[in-house]
């Protein structure tokens, strides 16, 4: 089944090209927006068009960049990360966006590796930046987007120096646009090279798959230096010449008032947001008393009934008082990607008329592959793939599970200066190999299981997918996040399924107080969860149960897409084994 496109595609464009091109159209349409303090500062295209225009001039004569020279990228989500990205581009510099959460040593690696030239910062890294320069021999400039204490270039006085702006550089679709280094979960930093086809490729294909326009609203919380938001929450609605709101902060009730004021359309969301939002929702429904508990139980009953009738219209008014007070009525789109969204979440949303879909991609693609279409979602599933991208399951098992592979004009160049890498994830025939299992129903739409790294063989074996057991243990309402491993039985010479899992203190606490224990024993709250996975992996086939499981008593470290950082607990199955 081919994807059931909205419209036709804009074409391939160069990143300047497609900037010049919606510039011109939407000149007087709003299109960058953020609250700073109480006032909210705006950007309509021309403005945000001649800021990159003289900003670009600047960088040209001052600074002396040029086509193909790198140039990085730190700081929070803003207008002006925006810009300056942009203006990268413009002169057909390519961009290395640097996760404005990693450490020192880290920043410095990304600097030295991609041989940048220049780094566009937040005053917040401005001394940090200062102590690298020093040690990083290809780093020679420093531009803040603020004013600041250390008398480097800031954009106030660039614009107060550069009245006019200049003409872009001659791109190709080939040339490079982006480095990206991604976090991952492999713990293994790799630069993924982009050209100006992957992502323009991949910004045509989400133009025809997706309705919107002037006058719809992106409200961006995901970090602009990781490839989801940066394509599909910047690019994207650029290209279509919509509004792009920055939450000023992810603080929940600041979001909210911003999401009440800005009323947006289109939302771009991770997993562990979603899950959040629902709990949130679900939490205060339990604190409102056994009436409301009852109408709620008693709407989604209704809903679910009504919907097959009137096409998810029902759900739509009949909460819609619960959109509304989190500024989400306007709603078009709920897109959640990054990582795998769990179907009791999936499902509560739709119950409660959230135009929630799933979809799939990597930083190596660009990264849309996959998405669910509005008109027939299948929110088990990452989607059916989306036009340019062909996906196959590669080398399946007797079950159709195998490896996920996709070709395509997204899908990356390589790894920068590093051959052998590039090599391992591309079939001599030319597909990518994403990593991830997953198959292919009848109608096209893929499933993921697991990580192929991650997969755990069992004594008979069979193939476990952590994934699926840690989807099934999250449903306990004491469970907050669960790891699942391989833990080695050196005796048994084999492997067991491990869960390791961080508890949801405040519901464990609860569930004892109800029962006159004010302070529970570390053993009380073990034979809590132990009972808790039991009961939930009745439902799991008897080889995919866990055998043993630890306690953690903190959150899992995760990297900028909200995903665990399975590589470090990877890392001790593997010594294990040794």
């Amino acid at each position: 089944m081919q994807f059931p496109t909205v419209r036709p595609g804009i074409g391939w464009f160069t990143i300047p090209e497609m900037l010049e091109r919606s510039c011109t159209l939407y000149k007087d349409q709003m299109a960058l927006m953020m609250r700073e303090k109480e006032e909210w500062v705006t950007f309509t295209y021309e403005d945000m068009y001649n800021h990159i225009k003289r900003l670009a001039k600047y960088l040209r004569d001052e600074v002396g960049l040029k086509k193909g020279d790198k140039a990085a990228v730190i700081g929070e989500n803003s207008p002006y990360w925006v810009v300056g990205y942009f203006a990268y581009q413009w002169l057909g510099v390519t961009v290395v966006p640097v996760d404005a959460r990693l450490k020192i040593p880290e920043i410095k690696f990304i600097l030295e590796d991609s041989e940048a030239t220049t780094i566009i910062a937040q005053n917040a890294f401005l001394e940090d930046l200062l102590e690298i320069k020093k040690e990083v021999q290809t780093l020679k400039h420093i531009i803040s987007m603020e004013p600041n204490n250390f008398a480097l270039p800031c954009y106030e006085d660039i614009f107060k120096e550069v009245k006019t702006g200049m003409s872009s550089a001659k791109v190709s679709l080939d040339d490079y646009a982006v480095i990206l280094y991604t976090s991952g979960t492999t713990g293994v930093s790799k630069g993924v090279v982009l050209s100006h086809k992957n992502i323009m490729s991949d910004v045509d294909s989400l133009y025809q798959t997706l309705h919107y326009g002037p006058g719809d609203i992106f409200f961006s919380v995901l970090p602009l230096h990781h490839i989801y938001e940066q394509t599909c929450g910047m690019i994207v609605p650029i290209a279509g010449g919509a509004s792009i709101a920055y939450a000023s902060s992810l603080k929940s009730k600041i979001m909210i008032e911003e999401m009440q004021y800005v009323r947006p359309t289109i939302m771009l969301v991770v997993p562990l947001l979603l899950e959040k939002i629902v709990e949130g929702i679900l939490t205060n429904v339990e604190k409102s008393g056994i009436l409301l508990k009852t109408v709620f139980t008693g709407l989604k009953g209704v809903s679910k009934g009504l919907d097959s009738f009137l096409k998810g219209r029902a759900a739509k008014v009949l909460f819609k008082s619960i959109r509304t007070q989190l500024g989400m009525d306007h709603l078009h789109y709920l897109v959640s990607g990054g990582a795998a969204l769990p179907r009791w979440v999936s499902k509560a949303l739709e119950e409660m008329g959230f135009p929630i879909l799933q979809g799939y991609g990597l930083s190596e693609t660009s990264p849309v592959i996959a998405l669910n279409p509005l008109c027939c979602p299948r929110n088990e599933s990452a989607g059916l793939p989306v036009p340019y991208a062909e996906i196959r399951v590669h080398e399946p098992n007797s079950e159709g599970i195998g490896e996920i592979s996709v070709k395509g004009p997204m899908v990356m160049v390589g790894y920068y200066k590093n051959e052998e890498a590039t090599r391992s994830v591309f079939t001599d025939d030319g597909w990518f190999l994403t990593g991830d299992m997953g198959y292919l129903d009848k109608d096209g739409y893929v499933y993921i299981t697991g990580r192929k790294k991650s997969v755990i063989v069992t004594a008979g074996g069979k193939n476990v997918y952590p994934e699926e057991v840690e989807t099934v243990l999250l449903r306990s309402p004491y469970i907050e996040e669960v790891l699942v491993i391989g833990a080695y039985d050196s005796k048994k010479k084999h492997e067991e399924v491990h869960a390791i899992v961080y508890p949801k203190f405040e519901a464990v606490y609860e569930y004892f107080r109800e029962r006159g224990i004010e302070n529970p024993t570390f053993e009380d709250i073990y034979k809590l969860i132990d009972r808790e996975i039991e009961m939930q992996c009745d439902s799991l086939a008897e080889y995919k149960r866990v055998r043993r499981f630890t306690i953690r008593e903190e959150e899992f470290p995760k990297n900028t897409s909200m995903k665990i950082k399975r590589y470090l607990f990877e890392q001790q199955r593997t010594e294990n084994k040794k």
